[in-house]
């Protein structure tokens, strides 16, 4: 596939369509998982180019894989998919890339996004205040791989980020 700089269509449903991703980094303890809620969002590069695609989750800085993405190397890799497939319907998406802890404007920007995925956050006073305790975290894709065998076993679609935003 040629690298484009816009996500490809059927990429971005899929994302679009899940909700929950498994989150694989390292540690110095070596390699972990792990399961969180994420929303997809974008975010304008100040080069003005296509908008990047980032997927937003939260999570406390303070829990193990908070403390690795927050350790200087934040490389991680992640699936999203449904449950209960079966294998000639098997779609989801596999990736790379990379995350951050966001602050102040940054921040605000993606748990708006985060909130609108995810209402209720915002009804349950309680959850509301363990959110706004946790850590709002970017997780920006360098590399995407949907896999959907309702096209054809084993069918994919790549899309590789081809320029640093």
């Amino acid at each position: 596939m040629t690298p484009t700089e816009t996500l490809p269509t059927e990429i971005r449903a899929a994302l679009a369509a899940h909700t929950t991703l498994t989150l694989a980094y390292a540690d110095k303890d070596g390699p972990q998982a792990c399961a969180v809620l994420y929303a997809l969002a974008d975010r304008q590069p100040a080069d003005g180019r296509h908008p990047v695609p980032t997927l937003v989750f939260v999570t406390s800085p303070g829990t193990r894989h908070g403390r690795a993405l927050l350790s200087g190397d934040a490389r991680v890799a992640f699936t999203a998919q449904r449950d209960g497939q079966e294998w000639t319907e098997l779609t989801g998406i596999q990736g790379r890339g990379a995350c951050r802890l966001l602050e102040g404007a940054d921040r605000e920007t993606a748990w708006q996004a985060y909130s609108a995925r995810f209402p209720y956050v915002e009804r349950t006073e309680r959850l509301r205040q363990a959110m706004d305790r946790a850590g709002v975290w970017e997780l920006r894709p360098d590399w995407l791989r949907l896999v959907d065998n309702g096209r054809g076993f084993g069918h994919k679609t790549e899309w590789p980020r081809p320029f640093s935003a």
